[in-house]
């Protein structure tokens, strides 16, 4: 019975930011690390390492403003917890992403979710403080002593590779601080319903895939004027849409798994 582990996997700090806590780190970083001109003169980022860290996962965090996006490509689900996060489901099996390939390849056709993309950067709160610092994933998976992408430059100043982490880090804080209030407030007016996904696949077997939530229609329609006027003045309603449109991908998620099997099987 496949079951969505990853939509269960409070994978973090909403949408992913690295905290003060040690036992639970964002999904896929395993040695967040603040970059320090200093201690990281020559550390450099490997190239081309691909997408492989996103192998075994069947889910992943996505923000509001990219939803749009995702609603074409992957089924749109929110996670049980209280953030309510939504997710882009990726597979149908336990430890398995449908989009990627044996060469660690995405789909060519698909849009990337931004959490991927941010890979392997990460803010990380600094103790004591409202700010937030640069981190790295620092691996050996990941860095590398050379000068082939360095952090830092000569003068250790960070490098334009790491500069556009930096932009790149900021947009997406701001748009999971967005998601967040979306995504409370979707949970708060009782929106989200439990729902259990049933996938018929090849040799007339069928998946029973649960674990995560959706936004039933019925309650929507039913939601207090008010409060949907104030979604509307909020921008909030695109963005709704696409999650119910987001449905069809499961059909996308289907033949993806039937492929897969009719390879394993040969």
């Amino acid at each position: 019975m496949a079951k969505n582990k990853e939509a269960k996997n409070k994978e973090a700090k909403t949408n992913g930011d690295a905290s003060k806590e040690t036992t639970q780190l964002p999904l896929f970083y395993k040695n967040p690390t603040p970059l320090d001109a200093k201690k990281h003169a020559s550390l450099s980022l490997k190239k081309d390492f691909g997408f492989s860290f996103t192998k075994d996962i069947n889910a992943v965090p996505v923000n509001m403003v990219e939803m749009p996006q995702i609603c074409h490509f992957y089924p749109i689900a929110f996670s049980p917890d209280d953030n309510a996060t939504p997710v882009a489901i990726l597979g149908l099996r336990d430890n398995e992403n449908l989009f990627l390939d044996a060469q660690n390849n995405w789909d060519m056709n698909a849009y990337i979710p931004a959490y991927i993309r941010r890979y392997p950067f990460i803010f990380s709160e600094i103790p004591d403080s409202d700010q937030l610092t640069l981190c790295i994933d620092h691996t050996d998976e990941i860095t590398e002593e050379s000068k082939e992408r360095p952090l830092f430059d000569a003068e250790s100043a960070p490098s334009d590779l790491a500069k556009n982490a930096l932009e790149f880090c900021k947009s997406y804080h701001a748009a999971a601080g967005q998601t967040l209030e979306f995504s409370k407030a979707i949970a708060q007016q009782g929106l989200l319903i439990e729902r259990e996904a049933q996938i018929n696949i090849a040799g007339n077997r069928r998946i029973n895939f649960s674990g995560f939530r959706i936004i039933d229609e019925k309650k929507l329609s039913e939601l207090d004027d008010k409060v949907f006027l104030e979604w509307r003045k909020k921008g909030w309603l695109p963005f709704l849409y696409a999650h119910l449109f987001s449905g069809a991908q499961w059909q996308r998620l289907t033949r993806l798994l039937n492929q897969r099997l009719e390879k394993e099987a040969a």
